[in-house]
Formats: structure tokens, sequence, C-alpha cells
């Protein structure tokens, strides 16, 4: 049996498999189990208020309570959970998608060394492209629905009537085309930078942490690596989130021009110098405390129950973790 055939066996190896179903069982948990409190009743809420901040542009800055008290009297009481069904089912196949090449991608290239950080940061980039390619028809869909029926500051918004998602998915191609489902790829594949950082620092934090002794990371270690990781990873590709989230949203100045990569360029550069001459670089960060609230504790969170599900399935099948 050639190396060729060796990494490809890799690729599809059932413990790669065990990874992906991890990481997609634990937002699946994240968003639909019950228990004290699920992760998507507490933080949904306040991924709604940053949306609306990054995409109202009219909407003056306020604090996050300020924000969903306004959505909530304006819009009724289950406003801010607008769009809850739809993010279970980007998250869970994103993750799936993320988690699968990022540990497919170790396993094959490793081949029992010692993983780096620049190793997980170049594995992590190249996971996040994959996912971005495969799922953004999901999250542009997503972004969509989660909008729709939004009282918005912007009168120049125009208002959707989507049943649904697959009648979502129908309209944009039908009305906009099919490409339109990728509005946002470009800033998108920026954005892997996000998940690569989040995993560099998570590893780095755990093996520093691992060093010399041979045990798991307790429930407070991961949870507290988790949120680190996350913060320092969405502060630095926060201003790219909101250009994406506004190129999604689909209703923007799209600057007309023949080449498809250079027009995804010029509008994202459009995006970025004109919200920065309304409003200052702080512009650029409108909703960053709802944004930072929200991801840090559901990524802690993501990481601690990842741990312990991927833990749990390797002793359950004979595997032990790489």
């Amino acid at each position: 049996m050639g190396s060729k055939d060796l990494k490809l066996m890799d690729v599809f190896s059932y413990e790669s498999l065990v990874h992906a179903v991890a990481g997609a069982m634990v937002k699946t948990q994240l968003f639909i189990t019950t228990g004290s409190v699920t992760a998507m009743t507490v933080f949904f809420p306040l991924d709604t208020a940053r949306l609306r901040l990054q995409v109202d542009e009219k909407r003056k800055a306020k604090s996050t309570p300020a924000i969903l008290s306004e959505i909530i009297k304006e819009e009724g009481l289950l406003a801010p959970y607008r769009g809850w069904f739809p993010v279970i089912c980007s998250l869970c196949c994103s993750n799936f998608v993320y988690f699968y090449c990022f540990h497919s991608l170790k396993a094959t290239w490793l081949q029992g060394q010692r993983s780096t950080p620049g190793r997980d940061l170049i594995f992590g980039i190249a996971a996040g492209v994959v996912n971005v390619l495969v799922t953004t028809p999901l999250w542009v869909v997503n972004t969509r629905l989660k909008l729709q029926g939004a009282k918005f500051r912007n009168e120049d918004i125009q208002p959707t009537h989507y049943n649904g998602i697959i009648d979502a998915f129908v309209q944009i191609m039908q009305q906009e085309g099919v490409g339109a489902l990728w509005n946002g790829t470009f800033p998108s594949l920026l954005l892997v930078l996000n998940p690569a950082v989040q995993f560099m620092i998570y590893e780095g934090l755990k093996r520093q942490l691992m060093r010399g002794v041979h045990r798991e990371l307790s429930s407070v270690e991961v949870f507290l690596i988790g949120a680190i990781a996350k913060a320092v990873a969405t502060t630095i590709t926060y201003p790219l989130q909101t250009v994406q989230s506004v190129l999604r949203f689909g209703q923007h100045g799209q600057p007309a021009d023949q080449s498809k990569l250079l027009n995804s360029l010029r509008s994202v550069m459009f995006l970025l110098i004109n919200r920065v001459r309304k409003w200052g670089v702080l512009g650029l960060f409108k909703g960053l405390e709802a944004k930072l609230l929200q991801t840090v504790l559901t990524a802690a969170l993501m990481f601690l129950l990842y741990e312990k599900i991927a833990n749990s399935t390797f002793r359950v099948m004979g595997f032990r973790a790489q």
C-alpha cells in the first residue's frame, strides 16, 4: 500500500469521524438540549443584537440591553429569537465540516509527530477554507431569516418574505441568481483566520498547561482557555465580520465590475472605508460587546463539551485521542 493510500485512509479514518461527530454534537447540545440553561436560550439574543448593529447603519450604537429592549418593544417578546432553527442547522453542518477537516489534516500530515502552534494555524486555515466554500449558502439564508421582519432605522432596506429555509434558497436563486448564495465569501475566506487563530491559541495554551503532566484538563481550565482564545480571535477579526454580515444580507451598494474577485475586494474595502468615514474607527466595532459576550461564552462551553464528548467517545470505542 503506497503513501498516498495511507494518507487517504487517514483523511477518512474512524478517528477523524469521531472528532467531527463530537464537534457537531457539541453545537447541537449547546442549542437544543435542556438543563439548567441552554447556550442558545442564553446567548442567541446577544447575536441578534450584534447583527442588528452591524446591518442597520442608522441605528445608534447603544448598550446590548438597550438594543434588546428596543427590539422586544417594537417587534415582540420572541423577536430576539428569530432565526433560531436555521442557526441550529448552520452551526451543526459548519462544525461537522470544520472539525472533520481540521483533524483529518492533522492525522494526514503529522503522522505521529508533535503538533505546533504554526501547524495548528495552517490546519485551521485549510479547514476554514473548505468550511466557507461548503456552508456559505446556509449562512446567507440564515442571515436573511434572522433579519426578516426587523424594524430597521434605515429606510432604504427592502423587506423580504421567506417562508422558511427552502423558500429562502429558492427565492434568492430566482431573484438574485445562484451566485448570491455565496455573498460574503471573500470576507468569509479572510475570516478563516478567526477559528484558525482561536485554535492556535487554544491548542498552545492547552499544551502549556499539560507540559510535563499526563492528565486531562479540568473543566475550569478548558473553559478559561477556550474563552481567552475566542476573545482574542473575535476582536482581531470583528471588522471583517461586520462586512460579512452586510454582504450576506444582500442590500448594499455592490460595485459593478466584470471581475468577481476584484468586485468582492472593492465591496469589502468600500464598506470598511464608508463605515470609518461615518462613525470613525469605532464604527467598525459596533456590536462587539454583544458579540464578545455571545461568542466567548459559547466558545468556552463548546470547547469544554467538545473535549468531554471526544474523550468519552474515544474511551467507549476503544481509541486513544491523539
